[in-house]
């Protein structure tokens, strides 16, 4: 059987790991939303700064990419995104039913925001989210940087999130 894993933020560019497909996939009633406050990879305990989540809401649907990890490395895989990912236990890995375009759903190992987590910080408003966004910086580089490569990956791949492109254009003018 094959191993899917659903990206929708730095797992568009980065995702790590041995890709042996990929398709445009909707996952139902979760947003992509920068509702988790970063302590290590895009800031730091003192100032935290933001990364995109899969936040549980009704009526939701989020695009992204569901990637099938070449055989014989789903282990190898599995353990590199628990390292990455549950850094601060701020995620829940959950198998989640996704859908790709023209295609049958499929299950993939997918990362959640945990709502009760200290980290979740779910309905900042975006100007509020633009400042955080413009200062953070962290082990993995500054929080602009993250930001502008999934929105650049997102457009690449033709899904449309209208709430990152206004976030990449005020980050923009806030750090120009």
């Amino acid at each position: 059987m094959t191993m899917w894993v659903f990206g929708y933020g730095s797992l568009l560019w980065n995702p790590g790991f041995e890709v042996a497909q990929s398709r445009v996939a909707t996952l139902p009633g979760y947003a992509r939303s920068f509702c988790m406050r970063s302590i290590h990879h895009r800031g730091t305990s003192a100032e935290p700064g933001l990364v995109l989540a899969l936040d549980e809401q009704d009526g939701a649907a989020c695009k992204g990419l569901a990637y099938a990890v070449t055989e014989g490395h789903e282990d190898r895989t599995l353990a590199m995104l628990r390292e990455r990912e549950l850094i601060s236990s701020a995620y829940l890995e959950m198998n989640l039913a996704v859908t790709p375009e023209n295609g049958q759903p499929l299950t993939a190992v997918t990362y959640v925001i945990d709502t009760d987590h200290v980290q979740y910080c779910g309905g900042l408003a975006l100007e509020e989210q633009a400042h955080i966004i413009a200062r953070a910086k962290g082990q993995r580089g500054p929080n602009d940087e993250y930001l502008y490569n999934t929105a650049s990956h997102l457009a690449g791949i033709g899904l449309d999130d209208p709430d990152l492109d206004w976030l990449a254009n005020r980050v923009r003018a806030l750090t120009a």
